[in-house]
């Protein structure tokens, strides 16, 4: 495969719209007073059949937030594995405070002040937030009084409000990721990677992770944001560099670019939007829950309810979207539909067929597509090609299966129409998934689950961490299908997503549907506040931008 070529000079763009400044040096136009924090000269990275980095020029400078943007695939994992010392570069140079380094492996990264906060969190939830951060790094502050201390001292240095007895297991989505901060800060983490911040918070605590950020910027921290919410990236960088099929092709100012401009330097192509303005539901019932009940039990043998009659109806050709800050039941309420977990008591019916103990093979025969939550735990096999993994959740149906056997020939030509119909950037259909970037991972779950034809679509977070480009291609993927009589039940913590796809909303919080709300009128503000308890009922826009409904025991009946 050929390297991409590597211009010098700014891309073109329409005109009107932002300049592009040269990739090697975002602030070219007035020399720095000290060193860059990282720099980046050359840096290539090879892998059989791909080059996943081509001659990558970046500089990041001390006390900035500098934004890495681009499509699925572009190489911004395969770069910040490369900074963070779980890679080793095929060429070029890596600089930190102006003095060239080598890294071989994470430890060499921390010990030169480099940290780094995975999309997917690091943390055990049987441990508490201090045994959590001081987990490797004991002979730092030792595990007790010094490193409660310095706990404490760091979160009220940078705002963090970290408590340091808590389980981690009782901490919500934004209080783990501030844990995850914490960590690689008490590890005296100068440079801070993070890798998709936003994707999991509602609007209100990406706001105070932004605050959080400034503090950090504001300290002589550096931070090297990784995010696909163009929006968001542009509110809160200093500099943005745009990475395109492996190589810098630029960077802009963004206080000079709006997401449109930015969306199209990333993917050639206009920000897509989720809205769906025809109305395609029917009176056909796809899915009928009532009164769903389930509990679970602790290590420690404490019975806790996460379902509490829970009552939902979908019909064919509706969208519903389901809005919660994460742990408060949605995933149970998946497990439950896909026959994961039994339910203590209430009903499940599929299409008019009772399926609520079927076992999850039958209810996956009788039409129910999956996307799951998280795509490397419930997805895929990451070591197993992807032909392999087109055939998971579907060895019964065709094409791959021809009576009591597999057909594998028909399972591989199938993998084949998927990757070139759902645009899944591969070498072949014999690499691991492990290999793929995870957009691409997920266009290739979208494309097996719809090849089925389903009768009802179960989505959890179907574009969490793609580019705009896949976004629009999933979306599409749904509206059209949504067309055709499918039913779907979607779960996003991207309240634009499910503003704009739903027909119908529903808030769940501590296990109970306890509000519903318009798509057409309801805002992601207000929304994000029902989201934390603050509204039950039906929600009506308020004058002051906050949800507001009356407060009633029965927010969650039909």
């Amino acid at each position: 495969m050929p390297s991409p070529p590597r211009s010098s000079v700014p891309l073109p763009v329409p005109r009107g719209e932002c300049a592009i400044k040269a990739s090697s040096s975002p602030q070219a136009d007035s020399a720095p007073a000290a060193a860059p924090a990282v720099e980046l000269r050359g840096i290539t990275k090879r892998f059989p059949g791909v080059v996943a980095n081509h001659d990558i020029d970046i500089t990041i400078h001390r006390g900035t937030v500098h934004a890495l943007v681009g499509e699925n695939g572009a190489g911004k994992s395969t770069l910040m594995k490369i900074l963070y010392g779980m890679q080793k570069p095929d060429e070029g140079t890596i600089r930190i405070d102006g003095e060239q380094v080598s890294f071989h492996s994470p430890a060499d990264a921390i010990a030169r002040g480099i940290g780094m906060v995975h999309q997917h969190f690091m943390l055990a939830d049987n441990l508490t937030v201090l045994e959590n951060v001081v987990l490797g790094g004991e002979k730092l502050h030792g595990i007790s009084g010094r490193a409660r201390a310095e706990i404490l001292k760091i979160s009220d240095r940078y705002g963090l409000g970290i408590r340091p007895d808590v389980l981690v297991e009782d901490l919500g989505v934004a209080d783990r990721q501030r844990v995850e901060i914490l960590k690689v800060l008490y590890r005296g983490a100068r440079t801070l990677i993070l890798d998709e911040p936003t994707a999991v918070l509602v609007p209100q605590e990406v706001d105070a992770l932004f605050d959080n950020l400034r503090e950090l910027k504001a300290e002589g921290l550096t931070v090297i944001f990784i995010s696909h919410k163009l929006g968001e990236v542009l509110s809160v960088a200093d500099d943005i560099t745009v990475i395109r099929r492996g190589t810098t092709v630029g960077s802009v100012v963004p206080s000079e670019t709006t997401p449109k401009q930015l969306a199209e330097l990333m993917v050639g192509s206009e920000l897509p939007s989720p809205q769906t303005r025809e109305s395609t539901v029917t009176d056909v019932e796809m899915l009928k829950v009532e009164g769903l009940r389930l509990t679970t039990t602790d290590a420690e043998g404490v019975a806790r309810t996460v379902l509490d009659d829970v009552s939902l109806t979908i019909r064919k050709g509706e969208v519903l979207g389901i809005a919660g800050v994460e742990g408060n039941g949605q995933a149970e309420l998946v497990e439950a539909l896909m026959g994961m977990r039994d339910p203590d008591s209430g009903t499940i019916g599929l299409d008019g067929t009772d399926i609520s103990h079927a076992p999850t093979r039958t209810r996956r025969e009788d039409g129910i597509g999956y996307i799951p939550e998280d795509r490397h735990r419930h997805g895929l096999l990451l070591e197993a090609p992807l032909w392999e993994n087109r055939i998971l959740g579907h060895v019964t149906e065709k094409p791959n299966a021809k009576g009591r056997l597999l057909d594998l020939k028909a399972a591989r030509a199938d993998t084949e129409r998927i990757v070139a119909a759902y645009d899944v950037r591969t070498p072949g259909i014999e690499v691991t998934a492990a290999s793929l970037s995870g957009g691409n991972q997920q266009k290739l779950i979208v494309g097996r689950e719809m090849s089925h034809h389903p009768k009802l679509l179960i989505a959890a977070h179907p574009t969490r961490g793609v580019d705009v480009g896949a976004q629009a291609q999933i979306w599409d993927q749904i509206r059209e299908a949504r067309r055709e009589g499918l039913a779907v039940l979607l779960i996003s913590a991207d309240l634009d997503e499910l503003i704009g796809l739903s027909d119908t909303l529903r808030v769940m919080y501590r296990g109970r549907l306890v509000a519903d709300a318009d798509p057409a009128t309801i805002t992601p503000e207000e929304l994000g506040s029902a989201m934390t308890g603050a509204a039950t009922g039906h929600l009506e826009a308020s004058d002051n931008g906050s949800a507001a409904g009356p407060s009633t025991e029965e927010g969650d009946s039909e």
